[in-house]
């Protein structure tokens, strides 16, 4: 691996190109945080993508990419002297000194529980009004509710055993079910949605990361439906014209590759 003066100057090397970037490109000197947005979201999303993948090459590609828009941001902030890339690692540095009494401090913990519960004690302590002021408005659902549920239990907001978390998530299908014999449309919304968030709360009991297991369902599935539109075209018939008898025969095949 490269030596930390070898890693101190890629990044001073970064810094100084953005600097040129910022001044010369039309482009770069044309985008503001806004513009950088939605930008920055889909490179964190890509970057996810390349993890679930176990693609080293590619995560290496995406972590540059993100590491660009954090420079990118940090530029821009130094353009209105309200803040530069040293104030962004100063206040990280910061912070992670402040949350880590166990290392910097003379704080006890015995695991990772404590560690959680010391993190989000601290944040109340620095003036949050809620531990879940930090969880931002614009996640997807799924992360959300995992988000949520693990914030609060680190606060002591829990169930004490997985079993007692099932049980919740039979009462929640139960419930689910009556609202169905019913027919009400807004009253099933919200009791499906009841059961997804005992799900998300059971596979966190199980350490089992919710959106990263979903999202392996979808590309898995992804893989065995393209893997049936080939098998398709191979025959020369339309899915639309094959039953479902003959579509499950190449959907089985699918799992085996």
């Amino acid at each position: 691996m490269n030596s930390r003066d070898t890693q101190l100057k890629a990044f001073d090397r970064l810094l100084t190109i953005m600097d040129e970037l910022r001044e010369q490109c039309p482009w770069d000197r044309k985008q503001t945080m806004e513009t950088l947005r939605h930008l920055t979201i889909e490179e964190t999303y890509e970057l996810g993508d390349a993890i679930l993948d176990k693609d080293l090459e590619e995560v290496k590609k995406e972590l540059g990419d993100v590491l660009l828009h954090i420079v990118f941001y940090s530029k821009i902030g130094s353009e209105t002297n309200d803040f530069d890339i040293a104030d962004v690692c100063n206040g990280i540095c910061e912070k992670l000194i402040h949350r880590h009494p166990h290392i910097y401090g003379d704080v006890t913990v015995e695991n990772e529980d404590d560690v959680k519960r010391n993190w989000e004690n601290l944040k109340l302590k620095e003036g949050k009004k809620s531990v879940l002021e930090g969880v931002p408005n614009s996640l997807p659902a799924l992360v959300k509710a995992n988000r949520i549920q693990e914030k609060v239990a680190g606060v002591g907001f829990d169930w004490e055993q997985p079993e007692q978390v099932w049980e919740k998530v039979e009462e929640e299908l139960s419930e689910f079910k009556e609202e169905i014999k019913k027919g009400d449309k807004d009253a099933m919304e919200s009791e499906f949605g009841d059961v997804l968030f005992s799900m998300v709360n059971y596979a966190r009991f199980l350490k089992i990361n919710p959106e990263n297991a979903l999202e392996r369902t979808n590309k898995k599935f992804t893989k065995r439906f393209q893997y049936l539109e080939e098998k398709a075209k191979e025959i020369n018939k339309p899915l639309k014209d094959m039953t479902l008898a003959e579509m499950d025969v190449f959907w089985e095949e699918a799992k085996h590759i």
